[in-house]
């Protein structure tokens, strides 16, 4: 499937919601626990996505999109544990689809064409980098994050499955 902008839109439209229908109101015990050491639990993917919105998709692409330098600051990956603190899900929620919202109407008011989607970046890893690659990882992440948050759930009743472990394949990742 080649990237085309408006079905991106359409999962990133999504993303905030699909998050709120599926974590709000649950109990603290399905928000916070992880699957482990250096694991995350949905609320930090939650705070990982918020600052995913401050920092990286929009601010990448108006790097890329300038006539000025091309080198992009490094993502921190972990900022959420410090950055969410003290606060609610509920609150990283609202947070994140008022970022989303505003992060959408930004790309959208750009009115990018294919030469723009053809423009390049400099990643501190992957080095030359296009705006195309950039936005279709915006969808390919959240997607991730979706999924990683199922699974991190899911598996708070991995022993419980008893034998139907077997055949639960989000409890075997």
């Amino acid at each position: 499937m080649e990237y085309q902008l408006t079905e991106a839109i359409e999962v990133l439209e999504r993303t905030p919601k699909v998050l709120e229908q599926l974590l709000s109101g649950l109990s603290d015990s399905w928000i916070i626990n992880n699957e482990g050491p250096d694991t995350w639990s949905p609320y930090d993917i939650v705070g990982h996505l918020i600052h995913g919105e401050k920092t990286d998709w929009i601010p990448r692409t108006n790097i890329i999109l300038s006539d000025g330098d091309k080198k992009f600051t490094p993502y921190d990956r972990f900022a959420q544990f410090t950055e969410s603190k003290g606060k609610s899900l509920q609150q990283l929620l609202t947070e994140f689809r008022e970022l989303r919202q505003q992060n959408i109407s930004i790309l959208l008011s750009k009115n990018l064409t294919d030469a723009d989607l053809n423009k390049t970046g400099i990643h501190p890893d992957f080095g030359s980098v296009i705006l195309k690659q950039l936005l279709s990882t915006w969808v390919a992440h959240d997607l991730t994050h979706i999924s990683q948050i199922v699974r991190v759930m899911a598996k708070q009743y991995k022993a419980e499955v008893g034998p139907w472990t077997a055949y639960v394949s989000v409890l075997n990742k």
